[in-house]
């Protein structure tokens, strides 16, 4: 038996509040894949989503076994691990004494991570070269909030998600610094060339494949080299 569960999983909603699923992926010892589960919530909120994607994960995974979870929801984490402490000592009220929202999902999270040894992995969203993992789950969660239909390895569903270009909403240079927007172009006056982490399509309509090499283009989003100049 491994001695390490490697997991992520992540919510969605199409609008705050609004059709909404959840998804998580677990991955053996050396981070790769090996099942994975999709489910729908109807109209829910992002952060009902994110919370139910953590507890079907802890549910659906060994409690004998370490666990590290990744996450890009800093609400969720924060809630289970950190706020939950002061929640419980005031009677399950915030700091401005008004009901703690999803109590009835926090709860249950904490009863599954009684116990248990746990280790929460902050992990950011929608990067170009970002946590694998992270993707899997986002794309899962997202694809079940759009058919509101369960899916997964249970459900017959052996191949692993394939993670999207089109969920890609930023890539990390763009958050490193407050300075002034510039143009995404190097020294040399040329935009960066990156391998692409998942496949994708180009403006010019055409498909690009994972690992080809890919550049910021001019109508800002990611494509064939040769587009670049188009």
């Amino acid at each position: 038996m491994s001695d390490l569960i490697i997991a992520a999983c992540d919510g969605a909603a199409k609008k705050n509040p609004g059709p909404a699923g959840w998804g998580w992926v677990v991955a053996d010892a050396a981070g790769t894949p090996q099942r994975w589960e999709a489910g729908a919530l109807g109209v829910a909120t992002n952060n009902v989503a994110e919370l139910t994607a953590l507890a079907e994960l802890l549910e659906s995974t060994d409690a004998s076994v370490p666990l590290e979870v990744r996450m890009d929801s800093k609400y969720a984490m924060q809630a289970v691990t950190t706020w939950i402490k002061n929640w419980k000592r005031n009677g399950w009220l915030t700091a401005s004494k008004k009901p703690v929202a999803n109590r009835e999902l926090v709860i249950r999270i904490d009863e599954l991570l009684t116990g248990r040894e746990v280790t929460f992995k902050h992990v950011a969203a929608h990067q170009v070269d970002g946590d694998l993992l992270n993707a899997i789950a986002d794309i899962a969660a997202s694809d079940a909030a759009e058919s509101q239909q369960p899916a997964g390895t249970a459900h017959g569903n052996a191949a692993i998600p394939e993670p999207r270009a089109d969920r890609v909403t930023a890539a990390p240079a763009a958050r490193k610094s407050a300075a002034p927007r510039k143009s995404a172009t190097g020294a040399s006056g040329k935009a960066p060339v990156i391998k692409a982490k998942f496949a994708g399509r180009c403006s010019c309509g055409k498909p690009y494949a994972q690992g080809e090499k890919i550049t910021k283009l001019a109508s800002g989003g990611w494509g064939h080299v040769e587009c670049a100049g188009a």
